[in-house]
């Protein structure tokens, strides 16, 4: 597939400058682009890379309209463009309507007749497949489960009974829908399973990166809003609800019943609490460990930056006598509030 830069400013806006029939094939980065490939810089400290390049033509922000003479389209945010021209010529692919004959599809379930169900795939008892949905090999849908229209479940994918997913959703493979929270009471020196009898309920255009799991409610429903983007390894317990359009980065933590606002962005590795809320518009940094509310908005931070072994042992040591310190300091502040009264 191959598209004209008028072609794309018809679909995507934008300011042609140049030969509007030059054709491309593909987007790439500035130093590997050929001549019928597409560059596009997104801030102003790669414009320097403009010199060496091949690109065939180029995206670039209007305050760079004169950094190359080659066929370009300025738009305010280059870096979004690139992902609407990239998705234009890279489209995913979907595979043909049908069930698989090595597919299981329960009686009672509803498939719609346009959507794809996978080999090996299990559709439990009364389960709801959406119309151009693509289940892919060996999920598992279970009983009463919904899945919305033009999702695509990739292979390995587990959606427990009762839980539902809204449209154009994507869910890469192994992550799981609706495992159990994990919820014990303690009983003589035991454990006893309390019953997580809640669900998931997964709004519209929502991605869930591999191996991300995501556990029912123990009563209420765990929700995730609309456009929430999730990445790999994420870890989201019971009662959990993210609002919409928020984006959260790989190895996170969210304990039980936190509320997490909307369009918030939430670094790799995160840990939170569980019962706490955060504000809308919230920025929290990777590796960060947040043990209650944020009620403003704004951008939080707790890790330490690396240092030298030797140095790190160092500031161990005073950090575990800090208590000390404290209390050494509050009692040389009362004997010289005690001195100057004197």
């Amino acid at each position: 597939m191959s598209v004209t830069l008028t072609e794309l400013v018809a679909r995507f806006g934008g300011e042609l400058v140049g030969d509007g029939t030059a054709r491309v094939k593909q987007v790439a980065p500035l130093d590997r682009a050929g001549p019928d490939e597409l560059g596009f810089v997104a801030q102003s400290k790669y414009l320097a890379q403009l010199a060496d390049t091949r690109a065939g033509a180029l995206i670039l922000p209007p305050d760079a309209r004169d950094a190359s003479d080659r066929p370009r389209i300025l738009t305010p945010n280059p870096y979004l463009y690139f992902a609407r021209v990239s998705a234009l010529l890279n489209p995913a692919p979907r595979p043909p309507a049908g069930v698989h004959p090595s597919a299981t599809v329960a009686a009672g379930a509803v498939v719609a007749a346009d959507a794809s169900i996978g080999p090996g795939a299990v559709i439990g008892a009364r389960a709801v497949i959406g119309a151009r949905t693509a289940v892919g090999a060996n999920c598992v849908i279970g009983e009463d489960a919904r899945i919305g229209e033009d999702c695509l479940l990739h292979a390995n994918v587990t959606v427990y009974h009762r839980c539902e997913i809204g449209n154009r959703a994507i869910l890469h493979s192994g992550c799981v829908i609706g495992s159990d929270g994990f919820g014990f009471a303690p009983s003589e020196g035991a454990w006893e399973k309390i019953p997580q009898i809640g669900r998931v309920r997964i709004g519209d255009d929502v991605e869930i990166g591999a191996c991300t799991a995501i556990d029912r409610g123990a009563l209420e429903d765990t929700v995730i809003g609309d456009g929430v983007k999730l990445d790999n390894l994420i870890q989201i317990a019971h009662n959990v609800v993210i609002g919409a359009h928020t984006a959260i980065a790989a190895c996170t933590g969210i304990a039980g019943s936190a509320k997490i606002g909307r369009h918030c962005t939430i670094g790799g590795a995160a840990m939170i609490f569980g019962h706490i809320e955060i504000a809308d518009g919230t920025r929290i940094s990777t590796n960060t460990l947040i043990t209650k509310s944020l009620p403003r908005p704004g951008t939080y931070t707790s890790a330490l930056p690396f240092s030298e072994h030797e140095v790190w042992q160092r500031n161990a040591v005073h950090m575990r006598n800090l208590d000390k310190l404290a209390a050494r300091v509050k009692a040389l502040e009362k004997k010289l509030g005690e001195l100057e009264k004197k």
